[in-house]
């Protein structure tokens, strides 16, 4: 089933244009990594996914009319109360969700997020991979069609990016589909399936990476990747 289609999609602020004829969609139960360098349309493109931007010129279709409350989404900022804990930041949140989430639904969330064992300590106080685990863990309590997370691995050590990788899998295990923006190129190899490359609000490439990769003729992601920012910048 077909979630999200943009077609055509174009935003400009301030008279510069950081969203040229965008067209893609985004189905069930599918990773998809949306990359390219700082400043390329990627955060734009994800708050028009979200709704929270609007395009000036052509279309988005979403598969719910009430699809903001099928959607959950960990941005840069964490979202959670960090006076609270751990436990008390699901339950908060439960209720805005109107999940209505027993003790043995939280304790269930709290082990499949590695956080029992921290559920009494202060969201503050815990370390970088445990508030990411914590804030994609608030992002799933309603049971979201669509995940979307920006950038969740930044910062965290190789084991930490391994457990939030394991995460975004799991979630497609669930039936989700998830969208994920990310710098980590072996991250993305090892998690996506599909790949959406972007520059200066373009998209150059839209697929899965093996058939991205023959069709440039080359054996590497990074090798791909630089490639067509060169030929786009060449272009340009």
């Amino acid at each position: 089933m077909k979630l999200i289609e943009f077609i055509n999609v174009e935003k400009s602020f301030k008279g510069r244009k950081v969203i040229n004829e965008l067209n893609f969609s985004i189905y069930s139960n599918e990773i998809i990594a949306l990359i390219g360098s700082n400043g390329c349309g990627k955060t734009t493109t994800i708050r028009m996914v979200l709704g929270i931007t609007e395009p000036d010129k052509g279309m988005i279709k979403r598969w719910s009319k009430d699809f903001n409350k099928k959607v959950g989404a960990q941005l840069q900022t964490t979202p959670f109360f960090e006076g609270f804990s751990v436990e008390n930041n699901l339950k908060l949140f439960s209720t805005f969700y109107q999940s209505r989430l027993t003790n043995e639904k939280i304790a269930e969330i709290l082990k499949n997020y590695s956080l029992l064992d921290v559920k009494n300590t202060l969201a503050s106080k815990l370390s970088l991979g445990q508030q990411k685990r914590l804030a994609i863990s608030i992002t799933t309590l309603h049971n979201p069609d669509l995940v979307i997370l920006d950038e969740p691995t930044a910062g965290l050590d190789p084991s930490g990016q391994r457990e939030v990788q394991n995460m975004i899998r799991r979630l497609k295990s669930q039936g989700k589909s998830v969208l994920f923006s990310s710098h980590d190129m072996l991250e993305v190899r090892n998690t996506a399936d599909r790949i959406l490359i972007m520059d200066r609000g373009k998209l150059l490439e839209d697929g899965g990476l093996e058939t991205i990769l023959k069709k440039h003729g080359v054996s590497g992601f990074e090798e791909l990747y630089y490639q067509l920012i060169k030929k786009e910048n060449q272009n340009g």
